[in-house]
């Protein structure tokens, strides 16, 4: 594996990671039961995105550091404190998601990688897009 597919491994990781962090920070907040379905459903798919990398990854992948953990945990904290409604979370999770769509679709695009790196790649954008339209019936 060269050197230019582990960095986007890790790129990759990093966005699993955040988006897993994020669904586990707002999951206490939701009170509709579909929106929690979802936001487990999409969390599993993380996790298992981030142990595929595992398994490609020689060695152990990046994930986020501890500031972006918090960072991520008071931006949720900011946003909910006056609206914790389900529309609320929703639109923090699809623009959270629309960023890891935009980040994995440069890797797509703009990154020389082949075989079942660009498979995994192309799982993660596909999942999250899928996930954006899942959320937008909560908008």
């Amino acid at each position: 594996m060269d050197k230019n597919e582990i960095n986007v491994l890790d790129e990759l990781n990093k966005g699993s990671c955040m988006g897993m962090d994020a669904i586990h920070f707002v999951l206490d907040k939701v009170e509709d039961e579909k929106l929690k379905d979802v936001l487990i459903e999409q969390y599993e798919k993380y996790k298992s995105i981030s142990n595929e990398i595992n398994e490609l990854y020689p060695g152990q992948p990046h994930e986020t550091n501890a500031v972006n953990k918090v960072l991520t945990w008071y931006g949720i904290e900011m946003k909910t404190i006056m609206d914790n409604s389900s529309s609320k979370i929703a639109e923090l999770l699809v623009q959270g998601t629309n960023m890891g769509i935009i980040e994995g679709r440069k890797l797509l695009n703009h990154k020389e990688i082949d075989g079942k790196v660009h498979k995994l790649v192309q799982e993660y954008v596909d999942m999250q897009e899928s996930s954006v339209e899942k959320l937008k019936q909560f908008l």
